[in-house]
């Protein structure tokens, strides 16, 4: 089965799209689903849920502590809240009460941070989420989930309503890259081998799997790479990344994330357990983002395919 599109060829899409027609979908589905946001209904594309079912959408304002609080209450009342505003807030501003009243309590709560990493340009570093991975996956209880596209966005999130427990879903601002396909493989928990290859591996999540993909058929007959796509940062699939560390001998992870805490972090700690490999960690290194465009701030912080190439060659002939 071809799990991807054509890469040069692609639509693009951006993942709240995906979020805001899966949301509808399960409106449609399930009464027990509630939507709750921080003033941010048409960022997070959950405008036409509002629309459809007023009675199950609730707007909060400017008060991302209060709306964990609601949340948390209503998954235990047997609702499905899903609580959406951007990452700098959801978890950035509310990390406390999604501790002790969401994973403390084991609540179904679904959190969903938009607008994450550099790639929302022009914000800026304030708006700019680059921690959030970290401060989600260490908390008990808690799954992480990172999609590549739009297409595997509207997977996700009719995944994790149907999943009892608490999830972060971290989203994306503009439209990028739709490179799977409507009959690509989803299962959360388990990471997808995009391309196979036999000399270094990338593991990659969100937007940035595009410029992994990118990478490796620009470098093909040159280098043999495969590229791996770790939607699920927490629970993470040890055994593909333990296969594919032995299979290569050389691990680069790329992700739009500060590299300590991150999907980095999470993989040199699966393999400082179980197969130590020669490693090349690829995001945020210990700063904060600035204002610009998507691609100029990709460019610049070298998490472009350009920089994906430069350091595949270095971790090759290193």
């Amino acid at each position: 089965m071809n799990l991807v599109n054509d890469i040069i060829n692609v639509e693009r899409k951006a993942t709240r799209e995906g979020f805001g027609e899966a949301m509808v979908m399960l409106g449609r589905k399930d009464k027990n689903v509630v939507v709750l946001t921080g003033d941010l209904g048409e960022s997070l594309k959950v405008d036409e849920f509002e629309r459809l079912f007023p009675d199950r959408f609730i707007q909060v304002g400017v008060a991302e502590q209060n709306m964990m609080g609601i949340s948390a209450g209503l998954a235990l009342s047997g609702k499905i809240p899903f609580a959406t505003s951007y990452a700098v807030f959801n978890p950035g501003r509310n990390w406390d009460q999604m501790r002790c009243s969401v994973c403390y309590t084991n609540a179904n709560v679904k959190i969903v941070g938009g607008h994450s990493g550099v790639t929302v340009g022009p914000d800026g570093a304030t708006h700019q989420a680059l921690e959030d991975i970290a401060m989600t996956r260490s908390l008990p209880n808690l799954m992480v989930v990172v999609p590549a596209d739009y297409e595997q966005t509207k997977k996700a999130t009719l995944a994790i309503a149907s999943f009892e427990g608490p999830v972060y879903l971290r989203l994306t601002r503009p439209k990028t890259a739709c490179f799977t396909t409507q009959t690509t493989p989803f299962e959360l928990g388990k990471a997808q081998i995009l391309r196979e290859g036999k000399e270094v591996t990338v593991f990659a999540c969100g937007v940035l799997v595009y410029e992994a993909l990118l990478a490796a058929e620009e470098l093909k007959g040159e280098v043999d790479v495969e590229v791996v796509n770790v939607h699920t940062i927490k629970p993470i699939d040890e055994d593909v990344i333990v296969r594919s560390a032995k299979k290569t001998g050389r691990v680069i992870t790329l992700e739009d994330h500060q590299i300590n805490g991150g999907l980095g972090g999470a993989v040199a700690e699966v393999l400082g357990e179980k197969c130590p490999t020669k490693m090349i960690r690829m995001g945020m290194k210990d700063s904060f983002g600035e204002s610009g465009e998507s691609g100029e701030l990709l460019a610049k912080y070298g998490l472009d395919k350009h920089g994906v190439i430069k350091v595949i060659r270095k971790i090759i002939n290193g």
